[in-house]
């Protein structure tokens, strides 16, 4: 059994575990100075976090905490798991202010804070749509109340506070939340499990952060209880909140994306701070087979619209692509956990993939507004979002400032807010850089040297990365920088060919060293396994790790996306960001029927077409979009 490391050591970060290959780096020893990620942390900060406050306060779910003081929740707005936005902003707040010590977001979370707190009962509960005279009793709906998912993100939003040095009062309202769950659902209290898994991760950060093993034990206990049947029997079947099968002998991850990939999270969580290797092995298996057969190419996961669900192995039709943003978040969540766990650099690339393709895509290039799904294809250019309206999601075919359910926004940002936590980790004798972003890192190695380094680069619209010492331990080290597969063989490390997916240089630095990694950033085509039927005949154009797309507004005047072919064989040039690829357009024969005898397609006429990041898709207005082309 490992120990339980307290808050004094642990990292300024969304994950620390207490034991591991790797320690992952803080936001005080890791600054993105810029580039692609640091202009996003830029805007995140700015306008992201702000326009989040702003409608959250405007909709009434703020104000829904007022309200439960002045006895008038008759009143109450938003779903019952608005109070969980109001808490995933608030874990922003306290990271951004980790990160920058923004007064005004400081002086924001107090206030926040001292109105939340008035709200808690004696006992610890806290919620404003269950519990008093009109409502709901207490825990009555747990398949569909995500009382326990709200009180999870609320001691997400806690320890984030507990790792930036505010042992404060949202703290002692966390710890009380907690400790009522404890005892309410131990051993000896409810025998249930939230329909929205939650609960279990933020349990075991809660443990790592007070040394409190209780937290630990009831976060172990509802991953044991999920999958045996206590919750109800629905239209989707019990696999939509994964009360359909153990956590230990499912073998892919199933159901509502979002809840499977928390739950994944939650109990790798559980699995290294027990020492549970079978349960830690049985996640493993579960997510290498959903990324290998229910994963888009952009990362994405999740193929179901009406239950917001994986699909069966490989239907993952592109225009059908739900690809919620929350599930790439849940998603990075779990790979950076694999990272830290197995010391695995190759876990980087899925994380690499998904912050690029689906993380970087959700929010508008201004930080305003959000894409809650994020297809593959768009063949009906949407209207622009009301900027003073809500959207429904489903309805939403561009970015809107704000939407019925909304919690992706506030997981962008939370997410956006510790990029520099994803950056870098160390071992006893290492530095290895996971993520490529102009940055500064000053650090221990677990032995107790200092290391600092700054990196330089362009990535990933150029490939060189430049990684200079300003710190140099004494003795020999080990500087690690992983190669993503695509690079592989390709990727030179100082002039010299790497063969593998980590380049390492070991030996004694000394302050001014550079170590440059070369990185194949070009465009190359790639297609999918055969078995994707939906995109059978087609190709994709990848450019380093951002997908690339075609969309209407590069095509000529009246084309749309889907008269366009792509030459395969063709070279394709960088261009910008993006590429222009050789193509053609396919004149379109209307007909009364769309089937008919196979018969030789019409003549087409040649076509340079632009290639874009998929992630800047519909920040020019209204297009039509594809990732997938077919073949000249």
């Amino acid at each position: 059994m490992s120990t339980m490391v307290g808050r004094q050591t642990a990292p300024i970060a969304p994950v620390a575990p207490s034991t591991g290959a790797l320690r992952p780096l803080g936001l005080d020893e890791v600054r993105i100075t810029g580039g692609f990620w640091g202009e996003r942390q830029h805007v995140n900060g700015t306008a992201s976090i702000p326009h989040c406050d702003h409608w959250e306060t405007r909709v009434g779910w703020v104000g829904n905490f007022q309200r439960a003081l002045d006895g008038t929740l008759e009143h109450r707005t938003g779903r019952e798991f608005a109070d969980s936005d109001v808490y995933k902003m608030i874990e922003a707040m306290a990271w951004e202010v980790g990160r920058t010590g923004d007064p005004a977001l400081e002086a924001r979370i107090a206030e926040l804070t001292a109105l939340i707190a008035q709200v808690q009962e004696p006992d610890g509960y806290l919620n404003t749509h269950f519990g008093r005279p009109g409502q709901p009793p207490r825990y009555s709906d747990l398949a569909w109340g995500h009382e326990l998912y709200c009180v999870g993100h609320l001691i997400q939003a806690a320890v984030a506070r507990l790792r930036t040095g505010h042992d404060d009062e949202l703290v002692a309202v966390a710890r009380r939340a907690a400790d009522h769950v404890c005892a309410e659902f131990g051993p000896d209290g409810r025998d249930g499990v939230c329909g929205h898994p939650e609960i279990e991760v933020a349990l075991v950060e809660l443990a790592r952060a007070t040394g409190e093993r209780r937290y630990l034990d009831q976060a172990r206990l509802f991953v044991e209880r999920r999958g045996r049947g206590t919750l109800p029997d629905i239209e989707f079947g019990r696999e939509y909140y994964q009360d359909d099968v153990p956590v230990r002998e499912a073998t892919v991850l199933r159901g509502h994306a979002v809840r499977a990939l928390y739950l994944a999270a939650g109990a790798l969580d559980v699995a290294v701070e027990t020492g549970d290797d079978e349960l830690f092995a049985a996640v493993v298996r579960q997510y290498e087979r959903t990324l290998a057969r229910r994963t888009y190419v952009t990362g994405g996961m999740g193929s179901h619209h009406q239950d917001e669900a994986f699909g069966e192995d490989f239907e993952l039709p592109p225009d059908r692509a739900y690809s919620e943003t929350c599930a790439g978040v849940a998603s990075v969540m779990v790979a950076w956990r694999l990272a830290l766990a197995t010391g695995d650099l190759a876990w980087g690339d899925v994380v690499e993939r998904t912050l690029y393709n689906v993380v970087a895509t959700s929010p508008a290039a201004d930080g305003r507004a959000f894409f809650y799904t994020n297809p593959l294809h768009k063949r009906v250019a949407g209207e622009a979002a009301d900027p003073d309206e809500v959207s429904a999601r489903a309805l939403s075919r561009l970015r809107a400032p704000w939407f019925e359910v909304s919690c992706c926004p506030t997981n962008v940002a939370r997410t956006f807010a510790t990029l520099g936590a994803y950056v870098a980790t160390v071992s006893d004798d290492g530095l290895q850089v996971h993520q490529y972003a102009p940055c500064t890192i000053d650090t221990a190695l677990g032995d107790g040297r200092r290391i600092g380094v700054e990196v330089a680069t362009g990535y990933p619209v150029e490939g060189d990365v430049v990684v200079r010492v300003t710190t140099a331990p004494e003795g020999e080290a080990e500087i690690a920088l992983r190669v993503p597969a695509w690079a592989v063989g390709a990727a030179t490390l100082d002039g010299t060919r790497v063969d593998g997916p980590v380049a390492r240089v070991r030996r004694t630095f000394a302050a001014g060293d550079e170590v440059r990694l070369t990185l194949p950033v070009g465009p190359r085509v790639v297609a999918a396994d055969d078995r994707v039927d939906a995109v059978r005949g087609t190709v994709a154009v990848e450019r380093g790790p951002v997908v690339l797309c075609v969309e209407s507004t590069d095509l000529p005047e009246g084309l749309q996306v889907d008269e366009v072919r792509i030459d395969p064989t063709a070279p394709v040039e960088p261009a910008g960001p993006g590429a222009v690829a050789r193509g053609a357009r396919v004149a379109v024969v209307e007909r009364p029927w769309p089937y008919d005898d196979a018969s030789p397609a019409p003549a087409d006429e040649p076509l340079d077409l632009v290639l874009t990041p998929y992630h800047d898709w519909a920040n020019r207005g209204p297009s039509t979009m594809r990732v997938w082309l077919p073949t000249t």
